[in-house]
Parts: C-alpha cells; structure tokens; sequence
C-alpha cells in the first residue's frame, strides 16, 4: 500500500511537470507571437507615417509655385500652410496607439485633404498656374501619394485586424490579458471616402 501511495504521488508530480511544460511552450510560443503581429503593425504604421510626410513635404513646393501667381487667393494657401504645420506637429507612439490618437491624427490629416481639395478647386480658375510645370509636377506627385496612403492605411488594418484577432480568441486572451498586449485602433473612412477625389481636370 505504501509502495502504491509513492507512485501515486510520483504519477502526480509527471502529470504537473508535464501540464506546466505544456503552459510553459504555450504561453512563449503566444507572447513571441504577439510580439511578431505588434512589431508587424508597427512597421505599417511608420508606412503610413512616411506617406503622410512626403505629401506633407510637397506642399512648400506648392506654396513657392502658387506665391508666384500674385493675384491667387492668400487666403486658401494660408490655410493648407496652417493645416500642414498642425498635422506634422501631432507625434503617435504605435507602441501605445489608442482610439483617441488615431482619431486626432485621422482629423489633422483630413483637415490638410480638405484644405489641399479646395485650393486646388481654386487653381482651376487660374489656367496659368494650371498649366505650370512645377504645379504639373505636383499634381502628379499628390496623386501617386494619395494612392500610396490609400494602401499603407489599408496594409495597416490588415495587421491589426490579424494582431486583434489573436490577441481577442480564447485562450489567447487570457495570455494578452496578462502580459498586457492591448487592441490596436482602424483606420475609418471619411465619409466619401469610396470615391476617388476629383480635384483635377484635364
């Protein structure tokens, strides 16, 4: 009986070793998985950042180009310039990304499109600033990184939806909880987003 009692025991403590080695590969293998899907979204949220600055960065090229036309609106350049200085000004760690940071970035960033879309609306009454070159070159420049923010913001999601996902599902959850891997925000849509922004004529 005594003898019995012993490997009771030692069945039990096999059995221990064996469920905390199984918690143990479990629970590494998920936290350097939701280390990976973190570190993912991270680098398509400096994707994105670095499309919203090089449309940032043509807009004192624009400026020049449109100065040199003396009877163009100040005003409706005044407020791409203001719009500008107000979206590059706002800092994001994506390390820490919350609703609230994503929605102000999302608005500063809509500001400039609204002011960008209705100075250009203006240019289309000025068939000389129209058909300069340098305001040629930048229309196609803005186009082709308008399409680029449109995929960066869109590869964005992606990774979070996948790093959600993850972190969300059972069991996984109880892991995340613990270790404090949090929801990443979306990107949403403007209203009238789905159409493509006709802001030049041919």
């Amino acid at each position: 009986m005594k003898n019995k009692g012993c490997m009771s025991a030692g069945t039990i403590g096999i059995a221990l070793l064996i469920i905390v080695a199984v918690l143990f590969f479990w629970g590494k293998n998920g936290y350097n998985n939701f280390v990976t899907k973190e570190q993912n979204i991270n680098t398509k949220w400096s994707n994105v950042e670095t499309v919203y600055q090089k449309r940032a960065n043509l807009i004192p090229n624009l400026e020049r180009t449109v100065k040199s036309y003396s009877k163009f609106e100040q005003e409706t350049l005044t407020k791409v310039i203001e719009a500008r200085s107000k979206a590059t000004s706002i800092n994001i760690d994506p390390t820490n990304l919350t609703e609230a940071d994503l929605a102000k970035f999302q608005a500063a960033q809509g500001e400039l499109s609204g002011a960008l879309s209705r100075l250009m609306a203006v240019v289309e009454s000025y068939p000389n600033l129209k058909a300069d070159q340098q305001y040629i070159n930048f229309q196609r420049e803005f186009i082709a990184i308008e399409n680029s923010i449109r995929t960066e913001t869109v590869y964005y999601n992606s990774a979070a939806q996948e790093y959600n996902t993850s972190i969300k599902t059972f069991p996984n959850n109880i892991l995340a909880n613990f270790t404090n891997f949090k929801e990443k925000p979306y990107f949403k849509a403007a209203a009238g987003a789905e159409k493509a922004p006709e802001v030049f004529t041919e």
